[in-house]
Protein backbone atom coordinates (compact mmCIF):
# COMPACT_ATOMS: atom_id res chain seq x y z
CA UNK A 1 0.00 0.00 0.00
CA UNK A 2 1.33 3.44 -0.92
CA UNK A 3 0.88 6.31 1.52
CA UNK A 4 1.25 10.01 0.87
CA UNK A 5 3.92 12.01 2.61
CA UNK A 6 2.52 14.47 5.13
CA UNK A 7 2.72 18.10 4.16
CA UNK A 8 2.54 21.37 6.03
CA UNK A 9 -0.38 23.76 5.68
CA UNK A 10 1.53 25.70 3.01
CA UNK A 11 2.02 22.53 0.97
CA UNK A 12 5.76 22.27 1.67
CA UNK A 13 7.17 18.92 2.68
CA UNK A 14 7.67 18.53 6.43
CA UNK A 15 11.10 17.23 7.54
CA UNK A 16 11.04 13.56 8.45
CA UNK A 17 12.28 14.18 12.00
CA UNK A 18 9.42 16.60 12.63
CA UNK A 19 6.88 14.12 11.28
CA UNK A 20 8.13 11.49 13.70
CA UNK A 21 8.06 13.91 16.62
CA UNK A 22 4.50 14.96 15.78
CA UNK A 23 3.45 11.33 15.46
CA UNK A 24 4.91 10.45 18.86
CA UNK A 25 3.31 13.47 20.49
CA UNK A 26 -0.10 13.40 18.81
CA UNK A 27 -1.81 11.26 21.45
CA UNK A 28 -0.30 10.05 24.70
CA UNK A 29 -2.59 7.02 24.62
CA UNK A 30 -1.43 5.93 21.17
CA UNK A 31 1.91 4.67 22.44
CA UNK A 32 2.86 2.37 25.22
CA UNK A 33 3.75 4.33 28.33
CA UNK A 34 7.00 3.60 30.12
CA UNK A 35 5.10 1.74 32.83
CA UNK A 36 3.28 -0.40 30.27
CA UNK A 37 6.50 -1.29 28.47
CA UNK A 38 8.18 -2.30 31.74
CA UNK A 39 5.11 -4.27 32.83
CA UNK A 40 5.01 -6.22 29.55
CA UNK A 41 8.74 -6.89 29.95
CA UNK A 42 8.09 -8.11 33.49
CA UNK A 43 5.38 -10.47 32.18
CA UNK A 44 7.91 -11.99 29.79
CA UNK A 45 10.42 -12.17 32.66
CA UNK A 46 7.77 -14.11 34.60
CA UNK A 47 7.39 -16.46 31.63
CA UNK A 48 11.17 -16.89 31.63
CA UNK A 49 11.32 -17.79 35.34
CA UNK A 50 8.26 -19.96 34.82
CA UNK A 51 10.29 -21.78 32.17
CA UNK A 52 13.18 -22.14 34.61
CA UNK A 53 10.80 -23.96 36.94
CA UNK A 54 8.09 -25.55 34.85
CA UNK A 55 9.29 -26.04 31.30
CA UNK A 56 12.15 -28.08 32.74
CA UNK A 57 9.58 -30.51 34.09
CA UNK A 58 8.53 -31.48 30.58
CA UNK A 59 11.99 -32.92 29.94
CA UNK A 60 13.18 -33.81 33.47
CA UNK A 61 12.44 -37.53 33.33
CA UNK A 62 13.49 -37.74 29.66
CA UNK A 63 16.95 -36.41 30.56
CA UNK A 64 17.19 -38.29 33.87
CA UNK A 65 16.73 -41.64 32.13
CA UNK A 66 19.19 -40.65 29.37
CA UNK A 67 16.54 -41.12 26.70
CA UNK A 68 17.61 -37.77 25.23
CA UNK A 69 20.55 -35.43 25.53
CA UNK A 70 19.86 -32.10 27.27
CA UNK A 71 20.25 -30.02 24.10
CA UNK A 72 17.86 -32.22 22.13
CA UNK A 73 15.39 -32.22 25.00
CA UNK A 74 15.41 -28.41 25.13
CA UNK A 75 14.58 -28.25 21.41
CA UNK A 76 11.73 -30.67 22.04
CA UNK A 77 10.42 -28.47 24.85
CA UNK A 78 10.83 -25.37 22.67
CA UNK A 79 8.55 -26.74 19.98
CA UNK A 80 5.87 -27.62 22.50
CA UNK A 81 6.10 -24.35 24.41
CA UNK A 82 5.64 -22.27 21.27
CA UNK A 83 2.97 -24.44 19.62
CA UNK A 84 0.96 -25.11 22.77
CA UNK A 85 -0.57 -21.62 23.13
CA UNK A 86 -1.34 -21.50 19.40
CA UNK A 87 -2.94 -24.95 19.09
CA UNK A 88 -4.76 -25.49 22.37
CA UNK A 89 -6.62 -22.24 22.87
CA UNK A 90 -6.58 -19.37 25.36
CA UNK A 91 -8.97 -20.54 28.07
CA UNK A 92 -6.29 -20.27 30.76
CA UNK A 93 -5.43 -16.71 29.69
CA UNK A 94 -9.04 -15.56 30.15
CA UNK A 95 -9.16 -17.15 33.62
CA UNK A 96 -6.00 -15.35 34.72
CA UNK A 97 -7.16 -12.03 33.27
CA UNK A 98 -10.37 -12.25 35.31
CA UNK A 99 -8.74 -12.42 38.76
CA UNK A 100 -8.14 -8.67 39.19
CA UNK A 101 -11.02 -6.15 38.90
CA UNK A 102 -9.30 -2.81 39.56
CA UNK A 103 -10.05 0.38 37.53
CA UNK A 104 -8.15 0.69 34.27
CA UNK A 105 -5.76 3.35 35.62
CA UNK A 106 -4.68 0.95 38.38
CA UNK A 107 -4.20 -2.14 36.22
CA UNK A 108 -0.59 -1.47 35.19
CA UNK A 109 0.84 -0.83 38.70
CA UNK A 110 -1.14 -3.74 40.19
CA UNK A 111 -0.11 -6.24 37.53
CA UNK A 112 3.45 -4.90 37.47
CA UNK A 113 3.78 -5.35 41.23
CA UNK A 114 2.19 -8.81 41.07
CA UNK A 115 4.61 -9.92 38.37
CA UNK A 116 7.57 -8.46 40.27
CA UNK A 117 6.63 -10.47 43.36
CA UNK A 118 6.21 -13.66 41.33
CA UNK A 119 9.52 -13.19 39.52
CA UNK A 120 11.35 -12.53 42.79
CA UNK A 121 9.92 -15.68 44.37
CA UNK A 122 10.68 -17.81 41.31
CA UNK A 123 14.26 -16.59 41.36
CA UNK A 124 14.65 -17.34 45.06
CA UNK A 125 13.25 -20.88 44.80
CA UNK A 126 15.33 -21.58 41.68
CA UNK A 127 18.44 -20.57 43.60
CA UNK A 128 17.46 -23.09 46.29
CA UNK A 129 16.72 -25.77 43.67
CA UNK A 130 13.09 -26.14 44.79
CA UNK A 131 10.42 -26.83 42.14
CA UNK A 132 8.08 -24.05 43.26
CA UNK A 133 4.72 -23.37 41.63
CA UNK A 134 4.69 -20.37 39.28
CA UNK A 135 0.90 -20.56 39.26
CA UNK A 136 0.82 -20.08 43.04
CA UNK A 137 3.37 -17.27 42.71
CA UNK A 138 1.28 -15.37 40.17
CA UNK A 139 -1.93 -15.90 42.16
CA UNK A 140 -0.31 -14.63 45.36
CA UNK A 141 1.16 -11.62 43.60
CA UNK A 142 -2.15 -10.67 41.98
CA UNK A 143 -4.12 -10.98 45.22
CA UNK A 144 -1.54 -9.11 47.32
CA UNK A 145 -1.17 -6.19 44.90
CA UNK A 146 -4.94 -5.88 44.26
CA UNK A 147 -5.80 -5.95 47.97
CA UNK A 148 -3.17 -3.32 48.73
CA UNK A 149 -4.37 -1.06 45.93
CA UNK A 150 -8.15 -1.28 46.22
CA UNK A 151 -9.18 -3.62 49.03
CA UNK A 152 -11.24 -6.80 48.83
CA UNK A 153 -13.46 -5.36 46.11
CA UNK A 154 -10.52 -5.28 43.72
CA UNK A 155 -10.31 -9.07 43.63
CA UNK A 156 -12.69 -11.38 41.78
CA UNK A 157 -13.13 -14.12 44.39
CA UNK A 158 -15.30 -16.29 42.15
CA UNK A 159 -15.54 -20.05 42.47
CA UNK A 160 -16.58 -22.45 39.71
CA UNK A 161 -18.81 -21.97 36.70
CA UNK A 162 -19.61 -25.62 36.09
CA UNK A 163 -16.15 -27.17 35.81
CA UNK A 164 -14.45 -23.91 34.78
CA UNK A 165 -12.60 -22.11 37.60
CA UNK A 166 -13.43 -18.45 38.09
CA UNK A 167 -11.52 -15.93 40.18
CA UNK A 168 -9.26 -16.56 43.15
CA UNK A 169 -11.23 -19.34 44.78
CA UNK A 170 -11.60 -21.24 41.53
CA UNK A 171 -7.89 -20.98 40.71
CA UNK A 172 -6.91 -21.87 44.28
CA UNK A 173 -9.23 -24.86 44.08
CA UNK A 174 -7.67 -26.31 40.95
CA UNK A 175 -4.17 -25.61 42.26
CA UNK A 176 -5.08 -27.61 45.35
CA UNK A 177 -6.59 -30.49 43.37
CA UNK A 178 -3.74 -30.68 40.84
CA UNK A 179 -1.14 -32.45 43.06
CA UNK A 180 -3.62 -35.18 44.00
CA UNK A 181 -4.61 -35.59 40.36
CA UNK A 182 -0.95 -35.84 39.32
CA UNK A 183 -0.15 -38.40 42.03
CA UNK A 184 -3.17 -40.53 41.14
CA UNK A 185 -2.43 -40.34 37.42
CA UNK A 186 1.21 -41.37 37.91
CA UNK A 187 0.22 -44.27 40.18
CA UNK A 188 -2.54 -45.61 37.90
CA UNK A 189 -0.54 -45.32 34.67
CA UNK A 190 2.56 -46.88 36.22
CA UNK A 191 0.66 -49.89 37.51
CA UNK A 192 -1.10 -50.32 34.18
CA UNK A 193 2.17 -50.16 32.20
CA UNK A 194 3.92 -52.55 34.58
CA UNK A 195 1.10 -55.03 34.25
CA UNK A 196 1.22 -54.74 30.47
CA UNK A 197 5.01 -55.18 30.41
CA UNK A 198 5.08 -57.96 32.97
CA UNK A 199 6.32 -60.62 30.54
CA UNK A 200 8.11 -58.38 28.11
CA UNK A 201 11.70 -58.78 26.98
CA UNK A 202 14.44 -56.26 26.35
CA UNK A 203 12.85 -55.52 22.99
CA UNK A 204 10.35 -53.32 24.80
CA UNK A 205 13.07 -50.77 25.55
CA UNK A 206 12.80 -49.22 22.09
CA UNK A 207 9.03 -48.63 22.23
CA UNK A 208 9.33 -47.32 25.81
CA UNK A 209 11.96 -44.81 24.75
CA UNK A 210 9.85 -43.74 21.75
CA UNK A 211 6.89 -43.37 24.10
CA UNK A 212 8.99 -41.13 26.34
CA UNK A 213 9.75 -38.84 23.44
CA UNK A 214 6.10 -38.70 22.40
CA UNK A 215 4.81 -38.02 25.92
CA UNK A 216 7.52 -35.43 26.61
CA UNK A 217 6.39 -33.49 23.57
CA UNK A 218 2.76 -33.87 24.65
CA UNK A 219 3.73 -32.60 28.09
CA UNK A 220 5.57 -29.64 26.55
CA UNK A 221 2.53 -28.82 24.38
CA UNK A 222 0.11 -28.92 27.29
CA UNK A 223 2.58 -26.97 29.41
CA UNK A 224 2.80 -24.27 26.76
CA UNK A 225 -0.99 -24.12 26.56
CA UNK A 226 -1.28 -23.75 30.33
CA UNK A 227 1.75 -21.87 31.61
CA UNK A 228 2.52 -19.68 28.61
CA UNK A 229 -1.12 -18.59 28.67
CA UNK A 230 -0.65 -17.24 32.20
CA UNK A 231 1.77 -14.65 30.86
CA UNK A 232 -0.38 -14.17 27.74
CA UNK A 233 -3.45 -13.35 29.86
CA UNK A 234 -1.55 -10.79 31.92
CA UNK A 235 -0.05 -9.10 28.84
CA UNK A 236 -3.45 -8.96 27.13
CA UNK A 237 -4.95 -7.27 30.19
CA UNK A 238 -2.05 -4.81 30.29
CA UNK A 239 -2.49 -3.94 26.61
CA UNK A 240 -6.23 -3.35 27.07
CA UNK A 241 -5.57 -1.10 30.09
CA UNK A 242 -2.92 0.78 28.13
CA UNK A 243 -5.27 1.38 25.20
CA UNK A 244 -3.28 -0.82 22.82
CA UNK A 245 -6.11 -3.37 22.45
CA UNK A 246 -9.84 -2.82 22.30
CA UNK A 247 -10.75 -6.23 23.70
CA UNK A 248 -9.12 -9.04 25.65
CA UNK A 249 -7.53 -11.06 22.84
CA UNK A 250 -3.75 -11.28 22.76
CA UNK A 251 -1.93 -10.85 19.43
CA UNK A 252 0.05 -13.79 18.11
CA UNK A 253 3.34 -12.06 18.94
CA UNK A 254 2.43 -12.20 22.63
CA UNK A 255 1.86 -15.97 22.48
CA UNK A 256 5.08 -16.52 20.54
CA UNK A 257 7.10 -14.31 22.88
CA UNK A 258 5.73 -16.08 25.97
CA UNK A 259 6.55 -19.50 24.51
CA UNK A 260 10.05 -18.35 23.60
CA UNK A 261 10.60 -16.98 27.11
CA UNK A 262 9.55 -20.32 28.62
CA UNK A 263 12.05 -22.14 26.43
CA UNK A 264 14.84 -19.69 27.22
CA UNK A 265 14.25 -20.33 30.91
CA UNK A 266 14.65 -24.05 30.40
CA UNK A 267 17.82 -23.71 28.37
CA UNK A 268 19.55 -21.24 30.65
CA UNK A 269 18.59 -22.21 34.15
CA UNK A 270 16.20 -25.12 34.51
CA UNK A 271 18.71 -27.86 35.22
CA UNK A 272 18.60 -27.48 39.00
CA UNK A 273 14.90 -28.31 38.84
CA UNK A 274 15.53 -31.15 36.38
CA UNK A 275 17.87 -32.79 38.89
CA UNK A 276 15.35 -32.42 41.72
CA UNK A 277 12.43 -33.85 39.73
CA UNK A 278 14.36 -36.50 37.81
CA UNK A 279 16.74 -37.80 40.46
CA UNK A 280 16.11 -36.56 43.99
CA UNK A 281 12.50 -37.65 44.61
CA UNK A 282 12.88 -41.28 43.50
CA UNK A 283 15.18 -43.18 41.20
CA UNK A 284 13.54 -42.91 37.80
CA UNK A 285 13.70 -45.75 35.26
CA UNK A 286 12.47 -45.53 31.65
CA UNK A 287 9.08 -47.12 32.36
CA UNK A 288 8.65 -44.87 35.39
CA UNK A 289 9.45 -41.84 33.24
CA UNK A 290 6.87 -42.86 30.65
CA UNK A 291 4.27 -43.30 33.39
CA UNK A 292 4.97 -39.89 34.88
CA UNK A 293 4.93 -38.16 31.49
CA UNK A 294 1.69 -39.84 30.39
CA UNK A 295 -0.15 -39.09 33.63
CA UNK A 296 1.09 -35.50 33.77
CA UNK A 297 0.15 -34.86 30.14
CA UNK A 298 -3.38 -36.10 30.71
CA UNK A 299 -3.89 -33.86 33.74
CA UNK A 300 -2.36 -30.75 32.16
CA UNK A 301 -4.17 -31.19 28.85
CA UNK A 302 -7.52 -31.52 30.58
CA UNK A 303 -6.79 -28.48 32.74
CA UNK A 304 -5.81 -26.38 29.72
CA UNK A 305 -9.01 -27.23 27.87
CA UNK A 306 -11.29 -26.13 30.74
CA UNK A 307 -9.20 -23.03 31.51
CA UNK A 308 -7.71 -24.23 34.80
CA UNK A 309 -4.28 -22.60 35.41
CA UNK A 310 -2.60 -25.46 37.26
CA UNK A 311 1.06 -25.84 38.14
CA UNK A 312 3.16 -28.07 35.91
CA UNK A 313 5.64 -28.40 38.77
CA UNK A 314 2.98 -29.73 41.10
CA UNK A 315 1.54 -32.14 38.58
CA UNK A 316 4.89 -33.60 37.44
CA UNK A 317 6.46 -33.80 40.91
CA UNK A 318 3.31 -35.44 42.29
CA UNK A 319 3.19 -37.91 39.41
CA UNK A 320 6.78 -38.92 40.16
CA UNK A 321 5.74 -39.64 43.77
CA UNK A 322 2.77 -41.59 42.38
CA UNK A 323 5.16 -43.68 40.31
CA UNK A 324 6.80 -44.72 43.56
CA UNK A 325 3.39 -45.88 44.74
CA UNK A 326 2.83 -47.71 41.46
CA UNK A 327 5.95 -49.73 42.19
CA UNK A 328 4.61 -50.31 45.73
CA UNK A 329 7.82 -48.91 47.13
CA UNK A 330 6.74 -45.84 49.02
CA UNK A 331 9.76 -46.21 51.28
CA UNK A 332 12.03 -45.49 48.33
CA UNK A 333 10.52 -42.03 47.92
CA UNK A 334 12.82 -39.41 49.41
CA UNK A 335 10.25 -37.83 51.67
CA UNK A 336 12.66 -35.18 52.91
CA UNK A 337 12.76 -33.71 49.41
CA UNK A 338 8.98 -34.05 49.05
CA UNK A 339 8.50 -32.26 52.38
CA UNK A 340 10.71 -29.36 51.27
CA UNK A 341 8.72 -29.06 48.04
CA UNK A 342 5.41 -29.06 49.94
CA UNK A 343 6.60 -26.34 52.29
CA UNK A 344 7.66 -24.22 49.33
CA UNK A 345 4.19 -24.66 47.79
CA UNK A 346 2.43 -23.68 51.02
CA UNK A 347 4.38 -20.48 51.60
CA UNK A 348 4.40 -19.35 47.96
CA UNK A 349 1.06 -17.48 47.96
CA UNK A 350 1.61 -15.44 51.16
CA UNK A 351 5.28 -14.79 50.31
CA UNK A 352 4.56 -13.49 46.81
CA UNK A 353 1.64 -11.44 48.15
CA UNK A 354 4.04 -9.67 50.53
CA UNK A 355 6.61 -9.19 47.76
CA UNK A 356 3.92 -7.68 45.52
CA UNK A 357 2.75 -5.25 48.20
CA UNK A 358 6.32 -4.01 48.66
CA UNK A 359 6.81 -3.74 44.89
CA UNK A 360 3.61 -1.71 44.52
CA UNK A 361 5.34 1.42 45.89
CA UNK A 362 7.84 1.88 43.03
CA UNK A 363 5.22 0.78 40.48
CA UNK A 364 2.89 3.58 41.61
CA UNK A 365 5.70 6.03 41.04
CA UNK A 366 6.55 4.58 37.61
CA UNK A 367 3.01 4.80 36.31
Amino acid sequence: MVTERPASRQGAEVPRWRVLRQWFARDENSLMSAGLVVAVGMALAFAFTNGVHDAANAIATLVATRAARPGTAVLLAAAGNVLGPLLLGSAVASTIAGIVTVPSDQVIPVLGAALTGAVAWNGLTWWRGLPSSSGHALLGGLVGAALAEGGAGSVEWGGFDGIKPVGVLGVAGVLTIAPAAGLLAGLVVDRALRRAARRSTRRVRGPVRAGQWLMSEGLALSHGANDAQKAVGVVALLLVAGGELSHLAAPIWVELASGAALTAGTALGGWRIVRTIGRHIIRIRPLDALSSQTGSTAVLLGASVIGAPVSTTQVVASSVVGVGGGRRRWRHVRWRVVRAILIAWLVTVPATAVFAVVALVPWRWLT
